[in-house]
């Protein structure tokens, strides 16, 4: 594994699995991304400051998020439930509420940011439903 930092973020490059992920934040707001080779090789150049970097973490494909804000208790959002093989290397940040499945299906669907989610939280919800309907007819 390859790594680059700065002041608040850290990105990764998995050679073996041709797999780039990055997370940027810390305690009030943690976020863990998929992101691409472009967006790797752009980070940490030369004149780019530590938000510019985190910017352009922000672009990829949202993995895990942890909010503790003043807005109320702290709460985790798991978007892909494969955050933790995705990138092992990560010093995620979990308070350990999570948002229901149905929760974080419904936020997908509904913000625009998180329109690279659709396609593997659609897959998560049909598995799931179809565990249930089996589990059902047993």
């Amino acid at each position: 594994m390859q790594f680059k930092q700065g002041t608040g973020w850290k990105a990764c490059y998995d050679e073996e699995r041709e797999l780039y992920t990055a997370e940027e934040g810390g305690g009030m707001a943690y976020n863990l991304f998929e992101i691409t080779k472009e967006v790797y090789d752009r980070l940490g150049q030369k004149g780019m400051s530590d938000a510019d970097n985190e910017r352009l973490i922000r672009t990829g494909r949202h993995l895990f998020q942890n909010v503790n804000d003043r807005c109320g208790p702290p709460y985790s959002i798991m978007y892909d439930e494969n955050y933790d093989t995705l990138a092992p290397w990560a010093s995620v940040v979990d308070s350990g509420k999570r948002w229901s499945d149905e929760l974080t299906d419904a936020a997908v669907e509904l913000f625009d940011s998180e329109a690279d989610n659709h396609e593997q939280r659609r897959a998560a919800r049909k598995e799931r439903m179809n565990k249930t309907e089996d589990k059902n007819n047993d």
